[in-house]
């Protein structure tokens, strides 16, 4: 993120929270470029620097490609707005999210999307399997929640935490597809593996024939590999974020 690029920061504001807001709106624009929205569901949430836990979220009602810096809410850990602020939060979304951030100091960000393609996946018993380059990137990184219905209910959040438990995706049966990141790119670029694995998978189910299967060696080795790939960039997926704003046409001017 180029600093001379950005609006300047609110008098007030943290810069860091700035920089995190602008980021933020952006990766909710990439999202709706990417095709990865429902109507005016779903969330990406990112923690921001306080001595409480405290959140950036867009506000109930909003389409992505009206989320902005300015008016994203800044709550609690409970949902609760923490600024002045007429709009809504979709307490009902967070719940994902707040067990998710809560139990977790690694999860920086977390995404969640109800794609066709992440969706049928989350119905088949089978869920991902790691058998096309995509999903084979994923391999040991994906654990699996039961559907409990509408997730409305806080008693399940300790069981959405046992669930995911150590690791960077969440596929939740029956409904969608989550991501927990250290940052707001490095969740860009998982949710871009992912959905690209189960759109490859939809794919090759529709065709006649066996799906050739990967061997256990390969997917072991390939951790290593993709760490040695990883070192191009000293922010996971900012390269492949930055590539994606230039490409949509998304500046940080816009987003304040």
């Amino acid at each position: 993120m180029d600093a001379a690029a950005l609006p300047v920061c609110p008098a007030g504001m943290d810069p860091v929270e700035w920089r995190l807001r602008l980021e933020l709106a952006a990766c909710y624009r990439l999202f709706d470029w990417m095709g990865w929205t429902t109507l005016i569901y779903n969330h990406i949430s990112v923690r921001v620097p306080a001595p409480e836990p405290q959140f950036l979220i867009n506000h109930f009602g909003l389409h992505y490609t009206e989320v902005t810096a300015r008016n994203l809410l800044k709550i609690d850990v409970e949902g609760r707005k923490l600024d002045p602020s007429p709009h809504p939060v979709n307490a009902a979304g967070f719940v994902i999210h707040s067990a998710i951030h809560a139990a977790r100091d690694d999860a920086h960000c977390i995404a969640h999307t109800h794609t066709t393609a992440g969706m049928a996946v989350a119905c088949k018993a089978s869920g991902l399997r790691h058998d096309n380059f995509n999903s084979a990137l994923l391999h040991g990184q994906v654990a699996y929640h039961d559907f409990e219905g509408v997730t409305t209910d806080a008693a399940e959040k300790p069981r959405l935490v046992a669930s995911i438990g150590a690791k960077p995706i969440l596929i939740l049966r029956n409904h969608g597809l989550l991501v927990a990141a250290a940052s707001v790119p490095e969740a860009f670029g998982l949710m871009a593996t992912l959905e690209k694995a189960c759109e490859v998978q939809l794919a090759t189910d529709s065709l006649a024939g066996p799906t050739l299967a990967i061997g256990a060696d390969v997917l072991a080795a390939i951790p290593a590999q993709n760490a040695a790939v990883a070192k191009a960039s000293s922010r996971p997926g900012q390269m492949v974020f930055d590539a994606c704003l230039r490409r949509a046409g998304i500046r940080y001017a816009d987003l304040a």
